[in-house]
């Protein structure tokens, strides 16, 4: 398996961060977090036309690029160090991601090419009122009518549902669990979005009242389509987190260099070395794993499963742990609304929940390796 990082992949890192920091600094990020949208459909356009972010890991045969998931994770971790307010992770690797999962060649002959040009926004809806990530919590049902199907039910915690064009939903027929394709302005479906510990990150309520859906592939066949996915969309969350540990360590080594007490900075006191020390090894190990992870999925899927949830687990833990010494060490402004080390604490508290906790990431490592 190929760990080093290419010429191209730096490249690519190079001019994300001189179009993130252009795009995405603090203050853009906290007025798109107040409004309804929550994001600027200005960049999104301007990523895809101009950067081709939205179909990198799309094949070419679908209108993307063709590049692995080791370039994607890039994308993501750049996002995740500037707290971008954009519906990647949704369209991206959770609409496009099940798309690819699903076999269907005419659906991802006819869905993909929107998503990868970024003119379409999809999302992937499939945690329902109680909150389970598991696929065993799915109870909404599909029925047929006709010649085509009818959904009925509600979905919660939909990320970006509330500006999805597309939404892929999970529901249940008489043969299992099986995959849908609906349209975000379809009769019958209600979208309300919900308030937001983390307001980066907005999510949504469907409500489904005989809304009209196309099937996705075959019927009963969406549990392994959605467990695939669910892993890949892990490594991509793991990959934004390590962004975001990695900008909250330089925050804090940046200010324990000027900021003086006692006559010194304080940076020189051990108990502040120690905590930035911890920072870096949590933020390389992070590195490592989310590296290991994205290049399991591109040579060797099988073992996703264990790789996903291992990376999850600890780059979740590793975020947020930075983000609150990342507090402590600013002392009393890290508190203060106007200081962003807020906004870095928020955004790793909901990524560290969303997908699965690190306690639940475990509990399926376990299992997969045995234990």
């Amino acid at each position: 398996m190929e760990l080093v990082v290419t010429e191209e992949q730096r490249e690519l890192r190079t001019a994300l961060r001189r179009f993130f920091a252009d795009k995405s600094p603090s203050t853009v990020v906290r007025r798109l977090m107040e409004t309804p949208e929550g994001y600027d459909p200005a960049v999104w356009t301007q990523m895809g036309d101009q950067l081709g972010l939205q179909g990198l890991a799309i094949p070419e045969e679908y209108g993307g690029s063709g590049f692995g998931f080791r370039e994607l994770v890039i994308v993501l971790e750049e996002m995740g160090r500037v707290l971008l307010c954009a519906p990647y992770l949704s369209s991206v690797v959770l609409a496009a991601g099940a798309l690819l999962n699903s076999g269907d060649e005419n659906a991802k002959k006819n869905l993909l090419p929107g998503l990868a040009a970024g003119t379409t926004i999809g999302t992937l809806a499939f945690t329902e009122e109680d909150g389970r990530w598991e696929a065993d919590g799915i109870g909404m049902r599909a029925r047929p009518d006709g010649g085509a199907w009818v959904l009925d039910g509600t979905k919660a915690f939909v990320l970006d549902g509330h500006v999805a064009d597309l939404v892929l939903v999970v529901a249940r027929t008489d043969a299992g669990l099986s995959l849908f394709a609906v349209a975000g302005d379809a009769a019958g479906l209600n979208r309300t979005g919900l308030p937001t510990l983390d307001q980066t990150r907005k999510l949504a309520t469907l409500e489904f009242a005989g809304v009209p859906a196309r099937l996705i592939g075959t019927q009963g066949a969406a549990g392994g389509v959605l467990a695939t996915t669910l892993d890949q969309a892990a490594v991509a969350l793991a990959a934004e987190q390590l962004g975001g540990a990695q900008r909250v360590l330089e925050m804090s080594v940046d200010y324990a260099k000027v900021r003086h007490q006692f006559g010194r900075p304080i940076g020189s006191f051990q108990a502040i070395k120690h905590k930035c020390a911890d920072m870096l090894i949590r933020v390389e190990s992070s590195r490592s794993a989310v590296l290991y992870a994205a290049a399991t999925i591109d040579t060797d899927p099988s073992q996703l499963p264990t790789v996903a949830s291992l990376a999850k687990a600890y780059c979740s833990d590793a975020y947020f742990d930075a983000a609150a010494e990342n507090i402590q060490i600013h002392g009393g402004i890290g508190f203060t609304w106007e200081h962003d080390a807020h906004l870095y604490f928020k955004r790793a508290t909901s990524a560290r929940l969303f997908l699965g906790d690190p306690a639940h990431h475990r509990e399926q490592l376990a299992q997969h390796i045995g234990i």
